[in-house]
C-alpha cells in the first residue's frame, strides 16, 4: 500500500534515548527539561525570533483567534484544511471567505479589501502546501484598516520568503507538527509572534492563563506539549536534512515524468525557499480527477483529495460562491510524497497518471 504520505519514525533506540533522560528527569510535563531543549533547536533551525511550542497545531490558532478576533468578522481563505475556519467558529468569530488566486492557491489579496465591513478584526491566511501568500500586499492592506494579521502556516516548516523565515510575517504565525508533517512530534505545533507583549500573553494563554502557581494572568486553557512528544521531535530533528533531500528527489522525479499537457502544479511565488511539503496536481476536470484515483486505487496507490471540499461548502457553513476554490477543489489531487518511497513505485505511480488523463 502507497499512501499519500507515511510518518518518518527516527531509529527506535535514539527515540528511546530521549525518553530515558525523561524517566531520569522524573518530569513529563510544564516545559521540562526536552520541551526547552527542542525551542532552542528550532529556533536556531528555522532562524526565528521567538517561537512557543504546542500540544498541537490547531491550538495555536485558536488562541491567537481568542486574543485578536475579539467576536469580529475574520477575513479568511475557503482553500485550506477545516481546522482554520473551524478555529474562527470555535472562538465566536465569523468567518468571511475570500476566494484564492488560481496559480498559487494563497487568497487572491486583490479581493480582501472589498470584503472589509466595520466589523473585521483580523486577516486569516492560509500559506498553502508551503507557499506563501502575497504577504507585502497582505500587510499594507493590515496596517491600512488597522487589522491583525494571523496566518496558518502549519505546511511552512523550513519555507523562506524574501530572505526570512515565513513564520516572521504576521503579528501571529502557527505551523504543525503532526505526524505527517516534515517535521514531527507526533503530535504538536507551534506559534511564533515577534510582539513581546503579545508573546507574553499567548505564553500564559496556554498555560490556563498562569501566572506563577497561585495567580492568574488572564483566560487560558492547555496548550502544553509533553516532554514525549519533544522526544520525538528531538529524534526527527538530527534527520531534517535528509527528509528534505528525499522529499525533493520525489518533487523532482514528478516534475520531470508527469505529463503537464494535461494537468498542472501549483506555481510557487518568487523568492520562495519552499519545503517539498506536499505535491498537489490539478487536473483539467473532476471527472478526470476520479478516472486517475480509481485507478491508482486498484494498484493499492492512496492520494489524498486535499484541500475537499472547498470550505465555503462545508455544512455547518452559510458562506457564498468561492468560484476558483470550488474549482480547484474539485480537481486537485495531493500525490504520495514522503521519505522511502522507491523509484520504482513512483514509476509506478507516474504511468498511471500518464495513462489516464485522456
Amino acid at each position: 500500500m502507497i499512501n499519500v504520505t507515511k510518518t518518518f519514525f527516527p531509529p527506535i533506540e535514539e527515540y528511546q534515548a530521549q525518553l530515558q533522560r525523561v524517566w531520569q528527569n522524573e518530569w513529563l510535563t510544564n516545559r521540562g527539561a526536552l520541551v526547552l531543549e527542542l525551542e532552542e533547536k528550532l529556533k536556531a533551525y528555522l532562524q526565528v525570533n521567538s517561537i512557543l511550542i504546542t500540544n498541537n497545531g490547531t491550538i495555536p490558532l485558536q488562541i491567537a483567534l481568542k486574543l485578536l478576533g475579539n467576536g469580529g468578522e475574520i477575513i479568511t481563505t475557503p482553500f485550506s484544511y477545516v481546522a482554520t475556519t473551524a478555529s474562527i467558529l470555535w472562538e465566536n468569530c465569523t468567518p468571511v471567505f475570500v476566494d484564492i488566486h488560481p496559480e498559487f492557491l494563497t487568497i487572491d489579496e486583490t479581493q480582501i479589501e472589498a470584503a472589509i465591513t466595520p466589523k473585521t478584526t483580523v486577516i486569516l491566511a492560509t500559506h498553502v502546501f508551503g507557499n506563501p501568500c502575497h504577504v507585502e500586499l497582505i500587510e499594507q492592506i493590515a496596517t491600512k484598516h488597522g487589522l491583525k494579521l494571523i496566518y496558518d502556516a502549519a505546511h511552512c516548516f523550513g519555507v523562506g520568503y524574501q530572505g526570512q523565515s515565513v513564520f516572521e510575517y504576521g503579528d501571529i504565525s502557527t505551523c504543525s507538527f503532526h505526524a505527517t508533517k516534515l517535521f514531527h512530534t507526533g503530535e504538536g505545533g507551534a506559534v511564533f509572534c515577534n510582539d513581546e507583549k503579545l508573546m507574553h500573553q499567548i505564553f500564559y494563554s496556554h498555560n490556563f492563563g498562569h501566572d506563577g502557581p497561585l495567580a492568574f494572568h488572564g483566560l487560558g486553557i492547555n496548550g502544553k506539549i509533553s516532554e514525549l512528544q519533544a522526544a520525538m521531535g528531538l529524534a526527527v530533528f538530527p534527520y531534517l536534512s535528509d527528509i528534505i533531500a528525499e522529499r525533493k528527489r520525489v518533487v523532482d522525479f514528478y516534475n520531470d515524468t508527469l505529463d503537464f499537457s494535461k494537468l498542472r502544479t501549483m506555481s510557487l511565488r518568487e523568492n520562495t525557499i519552499w519545503n517539498y511539503s506536499y505535491y498537489p496536481v490539478i487536473f483539467e476536470s473532476e471527472a478526470q480527477l476520479l478516472k486517475v484515483q480509481k485507478a491508482l486505487n486498484e494498484k493499492q496507490i492512496f492520494p489524498r483529495r486535499y484541500f475537499y471540499p472547498s470550505l465555503n461548502k462545508v455544512g455547518y457553513l452559510q458562506a457564498t460562491a468561492m468560484p476558483i476554490s470550488e474549482s480547484i477543489a474539485q480537481t486537485i489531487l495531493c500525490l504520495p510524497l514522503y521519505k522511502g518511497i522507491t523509484e520504482e513505485n513512483l514509476n509506478l505511480i507516474t504511468t498511471i497518471i500518464n495513462h489516464n488523463l485522456d
